[in-house]
């Protein structure tokens, strides 16, 4: 899970977050971050780049840029935090998301924040490859090449690389390119783009300490260099331009590089021969070294041994659900359908449970459950499976059995994102005023250092339909807040704080709610920067003061 901070960032960060999404305009440049760092901390403090990390994930919400599903984000999550616990700085934030984009490639950002494109995960052919991809950026934020490439580019223009700051790596969101200049432009529009690559020495330290990151954690440490050797091999069977992978344009491999890579790898598997066990990390030397880590949800999980066969088949499952929810599901129940008939090899249970998942999102949930049923008789215990079945029962109109499938679900797994929310909102809708507070409940614990505004809009809706009007409406708008429209948040909140029917508590929780907005939106004000709720910058807001709850600025708007 996404563990990001509530407080939006100070100051700089609000120049920085919608400069942030030039980088969707062009897939051939290699636009990277710097992390934080020595002197980089006399421009923004950890801190701010974590939230800038944070804002830059809400602003590709806005621009429906990201893969937000509970199942997604705890696998990417867990299979980053298991790496990260493994490398050379575990207790640093980092936070893992899925990029909705078929581009083959990843990326870093300060604060943690690491992408991986829905091609790329659909490209691997196993879990080792996808972990590995994850183990290089996560070597690029650990060994400070962020932090090298914004000294670099300091020589050439401070403002530059202020801007810099904002442009996120080319290639996540190719698709988004027209919308994000054009937000670009409406802040920092005399400034032209350029990017920030990489040294040769720089990738190849990433591979170093990737690899060792992969061996640690107990992957194949061959994976790193198998992949990209699969990727180098696509480019020289012919393709070229648009068609070479945009992995290798923003990660250049050679020959050289990957023969270093192998026999970096063929030198820890030698080691971990010598090992009396590769099982597992070593859960008394994990703590003392590694433990706690904040960000994680359970800790204790990441010192569990890799069950070959669980992980494998949990992976296959994953990346037809990212094939699935990234892409265009009537196209791919098609897809299915015809591979499943006409395809060696290809009726495998990841495919059956992909094609399941395109027929419920295209609306035939019934054809769903046939698919599902015989998978459920093999893995009778798979949750994945089951809330599959759960949700094509739903669609189908089957909602009494659904309902039971999840609260069966539930109590197995009680704590599971996923199933809470899946379970809460098949309560709701359709549900009675009864069924919808049962479903806040499941909700509400949801929301502790949650970032994601599936989770508050359910809860929002949820409330509602209970009758708890103030609650549905502070749920709301921060579903509007985490979704990229702070401006739209603040209006909610503003509106909340004139009801007179508010108690004591509900109150303050407002104001404080407020406060924490303010720096974001004034900022965003002062510069007059275009987001999708103030498409001209100049939204005709005023603000507030949070010591009592009164509108205290005239029409002329807040100060510059």
């Amino acid at each position: 899970m996404t563990m990001t901070p509530r407080r939006p960032a100070p100051r700089l960060l609000a120049a920085l977050i919608t400069a942030g999404l030039a980088c969707a305009a062009s897939a051939q440049q290699d636009v990277r971050l710097p992390d934080l760092g020595s002197s980089a901390n006399a421009l923004i403090s950890p801190q701010e780049a974590q939230d800038y990390g944070a804002s830059m994930l809400r602003q590709m919400r806005a621009l429906d840029m990201v893969v937000d599903d509970p199942l997604l984000d705890d696998y990417i999550n867990d299979l980053g935090y298991r790496l990260v616990a493994n490398c050379d700085k575990p207790k640093d934030h980092f936070a893992f998301f899925i990029v909705k984009d078929p581009e083959i490639n990843a990326f870093a950002a300060p604060g943690g924040y690491i992408a991986v494109n829905s091609g790329l995960i659909t490209i691997t052919q196993n879990e080792s490859e996808l972990a590995g991809v994850i183990a290089h950026e996560i070597g690029h934020i650990t060994q400070n090449h962020l932090q090298r490439a914004f000294e670099d580019s300091k020589k050439d223009a401070p403002l530059m690389a202020l801007v810099l700051l904002g442009a996120i790596a080319a290639g996540a969101g190719g698709h988004s390119g027209d919308a994000s200049m054009a937000v670009l432009a409406g802040g920092q529009g005399l400034i032209a783009q350029k990017s920030i690559n990489f040294t040769r020495h720089d990738e190849i330290e990433a591979d170093r300490v990737g690899i060792q990151t992969l061996a640690n954690a107990d992957f194949d440490p061959n994976a790193m260099a198998d992949f990209f050797q699969r990727m180098e091999d696509v480019m020289s069977t012919g393709a070229g331009g648009e068609d070479v992978p945009a992995l290798l344009q923003t990660h250049p491999v050679t020959t050289a590089r990957i023969s270093d890579a192998k026999a970096r790898a063929g030198a820890l598997i030698a080691a971990q021969k010598l090992r009396p066990s590769s099982s597992g990390m070593d859960r008394t030397q994990w703590e003392k070294s590694t433990a706690p880590i904040p960000f994680v949800k359970d800790p204790s999980a990441l010192t569990q041994p890799l069950a070959s066969a669980d992980r494998k088949d949990t992976w296959a499952l994953m990346r037809e659900r990212v094939r699935v929810l990234a892409g265009d599901a009537p196209k791919l129940a098609l897809f299915y359908a015809s591979s499943l008939q006409n395809q060696h090899g290809f009726d495998t249970t990841a495919n059956r449970y992909g094609y399941a998942l395109a027929l419920t999102r295209s609306g035939r949930g019934a054809l769903a459950i046939d698919q599902l049923q015989p998978l459920l008789k093999s893995y009778p215990d798979n949750l994945i499976l089951r809330l599959a079945l759960a949700d094509a029962r739903l669609q189908a109109g089957q909602r009494a059995a659904a309902l039971v499938s999840y609260s069966d679900l539930n109590a197995q797994s009680p704590r599971n994102r996923a199933v809470a929310l899946a379970y809460a909102e098949a309560l709701t809708n359709g549900g009675d005023t009864s069924q919808a507070r049962q479903a806040a409940s499941l909700l509400r614990p949801l929301l502790d250092n949650a970032s994601e505004p599936e989770i508050y809009s359910a809860y929002a809706r949820a409330s509602d339909k209970a009758g708890d009007n103030i609650r549905a409406g502070e749920a709301f708008a921060d579903a509007s807040y985490y979704s990229g429209r702070p401006f739209d948040a603040m209006e909610q909140l503003k509106r909340l704080l004139k009801r007179d029917d508010l108690d004591y508590y509900a109150r303050v929780r407002i104001q404080a709610r407020i406060a924490e907005l303010t720096p974001l939106v004034l900022e965003l004000h002062k510069r007059r920067i275009k987001t999708d709720d103030s498409p001209d910058g100049q939204q005709q807001w005023q603000s507030l003061n949070p010591c009592d709850g009164r509108l205290c600025f005239g029409a002329g708007g807040p100060p510059a």
